[in-house]
């Protein structure tokens, strides 16, 4: 590992070393208290791993085998819970909530976190140097925690983790044993920050174009284009330089607008308008579920603990060839961790998607065809990783529990529409492998 660059923990795939360590934290933990849900960190250093969670354990911040608080908040006699006690018996009004505001800002001046370079500063002055203010719970997650003991006892951080423990939870998509990126609202001004002096991966989605081959067209005429677009390219400008499919498509036929969008990882069938009226027409086909779209997806093999789950939850689902269901599950953005969705029972947008399954290979991979109803951010990649939906993320998704060297295992298959013009229904469909390597053979149009 002496070459290795440290784990960029916004996007990342999961070191042996630190599954490993993982591995052997999980079969300690087996009837803990952490058993009802939590999310774990692993840290490899140059004398060996350290181990943290994330919030409290039963109460408790400090639990032998992991490394301490930043800052504790848990002890009885110290001024936290003195002054915490002191505003709950205050009568409700702007006085105990500026009481509370005052707390706050003190726990923020408390929790001081250094770097690689040996600077040390306290997660309020980290958060200012962005013009923002830290949201509630900041540098209680494992990653922080992890680095922060490092750096304290003179180790050199090599490479780190962080993966789901006990339970799923309702809104979130987190199953037992699958890692999962750090958080972008609370952890991504902190351990960039924290990060500052170590040799870090460069962040996969700022890379430049790498697309899986050549966007494809498939079909054109004066009012739309349909094209194949690669793995790996975004389908409009973005915030990094990479080209995008719909400057590719201007670069050769000049007017060109978008009318939906695929994942940068996602494969397949796009539509774009050659003309604001084409365009206009088409979005309004969207927005009236008009447009008829399926995917092509592999959804990973089995977690460990699948067979002990409880009837009921989504691995009770019956996923043999042939089967088929719906999914109905509300989402809304994660609003400490975009870009990713989770299920809101309350605020969320009912996203709707019918699935269908086509092979079980003998890895326990499952190959499914997915008919999003809806067509809500993250729709498919949500409704197959979460525990109420088919419980298994789709292969590569790295945002959803699964990283994995490669691509996202996830197709736009085939795609029906009425033709702007000439108002006749228009449809697609790509025959693809069994996704032994993900890659579109062939392609076959039908007009009708």
């Amino acid at each position: 590992m002496d070459n290795q660059k440290f784990t960029y923990p916004f996007c990342y795939i999961p070191s042996e070393e630190v599954k490993a360590a993982a591995e052997s934290l999980a079969e300690r933990l087996e009837g803990s208290v952490f058993s009802e849900g939590k999310m774990m960190g692993v840290l490899i250093t140059d004398k060996g791993p350290l181990y943290a969670f994330s919030g409290l354990a039963g109460g408790a911040a400090l639990v032998p085998g992991f490394v301490p608080p930043i800052f504790d908040l848990t002890d009885p006699e110290g001024y936290f819970k003195i002054r915490e006690a002191e505003i709950s018996a205050m009568p409700g009004g702007p006085g105990k909530s500026a009481a509370s505001k005052e707390l706050q800002d003190w726990i923020f001046t408390q929790y001081r976190v250094h770097n690689a370079l040996g600077q040390e500063l306290s997660i309020k002055e980290i958060f200012a140097l962005r013009g923002l203010v830290p949201p509630g719970g900041t540098g209680e997650c494992a990653a922080p925690k992890l680095l922060e003991h490092a750096y304290r006892n003179g180790l050199k951080p090599l490479s780190m983790g962080e993966f789901w423990y006990g339970a799923s939870p309702a809104s979130e998509v987190r199953e037992q044993g699958r890692f999962y990126p750090s958080c972008t609202g609370k952890c991504g001004p902190l351990l960039t920050w924290m990060m500052q002096g170590l040799d870090v991966e460069p962040n996969p989605l700022d890379r430049e174009f790498t697309a899986i081959g050549e966007p494809e067209v498939i079909y054109s005429d004066d009012a739309v284009i349909v094209v194949n677009k690669p793995a790996g390219m975004l389908s409009v400008p973005g915030r990094t330089k990479a080209t995008s499919l719909l400057e590719w498509l201007q670069s050769r036929f000049g007017e060109v607008h978008s009318c939906h969008r695929l994942d940068m990882d996602t494969s397949g069938l796009m539509v774009f308008a050659r003309s604001l009226e084409a365009k206009t027409c088409l979005e309004l086909q969207f927005a009236g579920r008009e447009v008829k779209k399926t995917y092509r997806a592999r959804l990973c093999a089995p977690a460990a603990n699948e067979a002990d789950r409880a009837p009921g939850t989504a691995q009770s689902r019956d996923l043999r060839p042939g089967a088929r269901g719906t999914i109905a599950l509300p989402l809304s953005p994660d609003y400490y961790d975009r870009p990713r969705q989770m299920v809101d029972y309350e605020n969320g947008k009912q996203a709707i998607t019918e699935y269908e399954v086509l092979e079980v290979l003998p890895d326990g991979e499952v190959e499914m065809r997915f008919t999003p109803l809806t067509g809500r951010t993250h729709q498919i990649r949500v409704h197959a990783a979460h525990k109420a939906g088919i419980g298994r993320p789709i292969k590569g998704d790295r945002l959803y529990g699964a990283p994995s060297a490669g691509r996202l295992f996830l197709i736009a298959e085939s795609l029906l529409f009425s033709h702007p013009t000439t108002k006749k229904k228009m449809s697609w469909c790509l025959t693809t492998t069994t996704h032994t390597n993900h890659i579109i053979n062939n392609t076959k149009t039908n007009n009708q």
